[in-house]
């Protein structure tokens, strides 16, 4: 099992920069993958990307490809998501998730573990 609680979220300007942290709380996390997905008002869940294991392998969504960037520490149970370049349709509630499987392919395996969300609003 893992608990999973975001932060970091805010405003920003267009074009600004944000970082999310995603902690864990639970015996070991060095062997869960962890996600970022995001929600807007009236959309789908979208997933932003996914870093494995080891923070070895990452993957993004087309959306975030070349702006975002996941890194992780597992010494302190903190996966990150690096926000550059943000633009007005980046605003959205951001989660982390987590599973067992060692993948990044969003669809692979359902993502057992939720975070509550943190709320990132980008403006003009």
């Amino acid at each position: 099992q893992v608990q999973l609680q975001e932060s970091g979220g805010g405003l920003v300007q267009a074009g600004g920069s944000l970082r999310l942290s995603c902690v864990a709380s639970g015996r070991t996390f060095n062997n869960y993958a962890v996600a970022w997905f995001r929600r807007a008002p009236g959309t789908e869940r979208e997933f932003v990307g996914a870093v494995s294991w080891s923070g070895g392998l990452s993957n993004y969504g087309d959306s975030v490809e070349g702006r975002f960037a996941i890194s992780r520490d597992n010494s302190a149970k903190t996966v990150y998501l690096q926000m550059n370049s943000l633009k007005l349709e980046d605003t959205a509630v951001y989660y982390c998730a987590a599973r067992r499987l060692n993948s990044v392919n969003a669809v692979a395996s359902p993502w057992d573990y939720w975070g509550q969300g943190t709320q990132v609003t980008v403006s003009s």
